[in-house]
């Protein structure tokens, strides 16, 4: 007998009929003997609908104000799949997060997760229930509600996994597993058996949307089992993200091409070359909230460099505002953007132990004419910016170069 966290997302309980669908699964795995915790999120919609209507009475709704609002998504979805369950004979209980006493800090829109009170989710489980728990949402020390974040549900599974030490938890979403790449712009893609915490950290943070980046991060942390799995399926055993690569096989060198449309380029030219002159820049950019990806500053010339930074593709008429003022102050010549700019990035773990793997996707882009405007490097991952127009060839060409679609 396993003690198994399944989490399901938006379209998994869009409608009461995928509700029962859930039920029934659920059902399923409480009859072969294992206890089952489910960690649900709004039906599919909903949390946009409850933002709209925020902002119908606040043009810029009041955080504290807009989490009680939002929170109450999922706490739709808990009770009916409650009642979905009993209705087929299965007893389960259903909690909020504050009811669990998912304990955060006091960020609204965006909390953290600080400890979990797992005691009544025992106790139900040892009565024999399945326990429902709504996602994305906790309670920090003053009993205010707060939300995790756009996607916080996979992160309150984690999370709760973590506390219950469960055996596994199951993320169901609309895709039976994570691909090689995006099976939109590449029809070969392959689904992945296994792939790592490292890799699949690198491929969330690179665009890929299959799980959201801070579960991740907890689940490597907490050493979580993670399976990724289709609610629309019954067949498959998903993909399994491991803590560490099987040294027993022959690795591939790369494991997946992620890309991310939502980049922006800004270069500031004719800097004065002198110590200090990226923090007078990114220091103001950083003071807006903005998160700064890659960045490159080219050699001196005649005591001055051009610096080029990319951001969120959101952000880039206000940070264009920021850096005209700086521009001013530091007496640079201009600002030049581009916001038709892409990121594509190849990620594999094999890469420690094969040289020579950005020589070869170098050359693969430049057998297809497409310009590298930015590269970026980590142990584990290549990326590089091109022209947006690009993207799909790139991720093709790339996907076929490292012999994903074998």
């Amino acid at each position: 007998m396993a003690l198994i966290v399944q989490k399901y997302g938006g379209t998994s309980v869009a409608n009461p009929e995928r509700i029962k669908n859930v039920a029934r699964r659920v059902a399923r795995f409480r009859a072969e003997g294992h206890q089952v915790v489910v960690v649900v999120s709004a039906m599919s919609g909903e949390t946009n609908k409850l933002i709209a209507l925020a902002k119908e009475m606040q043009a810029t709704p009041d955080p504290r104000e807009l989490d009680a609002v939002v929170c109450t998504g999922e706490q739709v979805t808990t009770g009916l799949l409650a009642m979905g369950l009993k209705a087929i004979g299965v007893d389960a209980k259903s909690y909020t997060g504050a009811q669990v006493k998912v304990l955060t800090d006091s960020t609204f829109t965006k909390a953290r997760i600080l400890s979990i009170d797992e005691a009544n989710i025992r106790r139900d489980l040892d009565a024999g229930k399945v326990v429902i728990v709504a996602g994305f949402q906790g309670v920090d020390a003053d009993g205010n509600i707060t939300t995790l974040g756009r996607g916080g549900s996979d992160t309150s599974g984690v999370a709760l996994a973590a506390a219950l030490k469960a055996d596994e938890c199951q993320i169901y979403t609309d895709v039976d597993g994570v691909y090689t790449t995006d099976p939109r712009v590449v029809p070969e893609a392959k689904k992945l058996d296994t792939i790592t915490f490292e890799e699949m950290l690198e491929m969330a943070s690179l665009g890929s949307k299959v799980l959201q980046i801070r579960s991740v991060e907890f689940a490597g942390k907490y050493k979580v089992k993670l399976r990724v799995l289709s609610s629309f399926q019954d067949e498959g055993e998903g993909t399994l993200i491991t803590v560490e690569e099987d040294k027993n096989m022959e690795q591939p060198i790369i494991s997946g091409i992620a890309f991310n449309r939502d980049e922006a380029k800004l270069t500031m030219l004719g800097v004065p070359d002198t110590p200090g002159i990226a923090y007078q820049i990114l220091g103001s950019i950083a003071d807006a909230n903005i998160d700064v990806d890659m960045i490159i500053q080219n050699v001196g010339h005649d005591g001055t460099t051009d610096f080029s930074f990319t951001v969120n593709r959101g952000d880039y008429a206000k940070a264009q505002g920021i850096l005209e003022t700086v521009k001013q102050k530091l007496g640079a010549r201009e600002v030049t953007g581009d916001n038709k700019i892409c990121k594509v990035s190849a990620v594999g773990v094999g890469m420690r132990s094969h040289p020579g793997v950005a020589s070869k996707m170098f050359k693969a882009l430049a057998d297809e004419g497409i310009n590298i405007q930015m590269i970026s490097t980590s142990e584990i991952k290549i990326s590089v910016v091109i022209d947006e127009k690009y993207l799909e060839l790139a991720v093709r060409v790339l996907h076929r170069t490292f012999g994903l679609d074998q």
